[in-house]
């Protein structure tokens, strides 16, 4: 089912409950054959079908105690912290001390990572040469070449946008997607933890078996970061054939993210 942010309000006890779905999927005593991995015909694995993060990064990527509306939780930073400037933490916190700063908070797009751990199903569509994102929280899209056929583009023509320009290649049975092109208004999540225009992320997808990939993703930063960080967290495959219809309006107002 999809339900608005407003559903998810802090405090909410069906905000903490998903999250605890979200990062620990049902245990099952019988075992269950999870199936080879089907391929494309051009061999590759075939990433087709729906998928969910099994992570609570969307309160906060790193380690965290539990505060009002936000459960504690394991982050999914390497090495537990953001390697940030001497200033950024200021810049964070800044950030985070109106919750109605957050840019999921008006149903803007939610960037990249940040798309891959929103706690939303998305979808892949997939042919050789090409792989597409759909993502049911707001609608989002991703499209990504895998055969050469789009560069980023350079100079004058560099992109400033939401979701960032993404370029695919293959790494033996490893989707990597090289994305820049990014504007500075999206956050990583929930926490304020945040990024410049200048973000380059390189993404990694692994399939381990026909129910899991093990998502690795490279974040860069030269205005923000001291040096570039690593994020790796588990997806899951999802029940379902397609993402839902989910109403976002532009000034969407809820009570974790009121916005006057």
């Amino acid at each position: 089912m999809s339900l608005s942010f407003r559903t998810f309000a802090g405090g909410n006890i069906l905000w903490l409950a998903a999250a605890l779905c979200w990062a620990q999927p049902p245990q099952k005593t019988e075992k269950v054959a999870l199936g080879p991995i089907q391929r494309t015909s051009d061999g590759k694995p075939d990433l087709t079908g729906l998928w969910l993060a099994q992570t609570l990064a969307p309160f906060d990527v790193e380690d965290h105690p539990a505060v009002y509306g936000i459960p504690a939780g394991k982050g999914v930073v390497v090495g537990d912290k953001i390697p940030y400037q001497e200033w950024a933490p200021a810049k964070r916190k800044e950030l985070v001390g109106d919750a109605s700063n957050d840019p999921q908070a008006h149903c803007n797009l939610p960037g990249v990572p940040r798309a891959v751990y929103t706690p939303f199903p998305w979808q892949v569509i997939q042919k050789p040469g090409l792989v597409v994102f759909l993502y049911e929280y707001p609608h989002g899209i991703r499209i990504v070449h895998t055969d050469g056929s789009h560069q980023h583009p350079q100079g004058r023509d560099v992109l400033n946008t939401w979701m960032g320009d993404s370029v695919g290649h293959w790494d033996g049975d490893t989707l990597v997607v090289d994305v820049n092109g990014f504007n500075d208004k999206t956050w990583l999540d929930m926490s304020g933890n945040f990024h410049s225009d200048q973000l380059h992320v390189v993404e990694r997808y692994a399939m381990v078996d026909s129910k899991k990939i093990e998502y690795e993703a490279t974040l860069e930063d030269p205005k923000v970061y001291t040096r570039p960080w690593k994020m790796k967290f588990p997806i899951r495959a999802q029940q379902g054939q397609d993402i839902m219809e989910f109403e976002c309006l532009e000034g969407e107002r809820d009570l974790q993210h009121y916005v006057k």
